[in-house]
């Protein structure tokens, strides 16, 4: 995909849209969101749009994951945070609200406030045997 012209990702790319870009590469850039969760909160995107992951190439998201060590040893020294947390939301249910796949590298500190919803539950007898072998099964088409 090349980008849409609609789509506030594809204009900060394209520098029609100011951002605090921190790097840029022909796959990826990376910003500093402007409505961070904390100070350092960037957002690591594809150059081109691609609204879900699932339909990113492999070599485009290869390309993301050679970035995202660099961003969070930066991230960690920037901010003395002592951890961070990478989140990616995929789909509208999921929370994603502008539409071009994009990682959250958000920076934490102890007693920050932040979280997220962990509701841990467990599978009926023999349900999860059954969800391997579908997964087994798509997997190997």
């Amino acid at each position: 995909m090349a980008a849409d012209s609609d789509c506030v990702f594809c204009r900060i790319v394209a520098g029609e849209i100011p951002a605090a870009i921190v790097l840029r590469n022909e796959a990826c850039v990376a910003f500093l969101d402007i409505a961070p969760q904390a100070e350092g909160h960037l957002l690591l995107i594809p150059a081109e749009h691609y609204p879900r992951l699932e339909e990113v190439p492999a070599d485009v998201l290869a390309e993301l994951g050679r970035a995202m060590p660099r961003l969070a040893r930066a991230l960690l020294e920037v901010t003395g945070a002592a951890g961070f947390n990478v989140l990616q939301n995929n789909g509208q249910v999921a929370g994603q609200d502008i539409l071009h796949v994009h990682f959250h590298l958000i920076p934490r500190t102890k007693g920050d406030g932040l979280g997220y919803r962990w509701q841990p539950k467990s599978y009926p007898a023999g349900r999860a045997d059954e969800l391997r072998a579908r997964f087994q099964s798509t997997l190997a088409e």
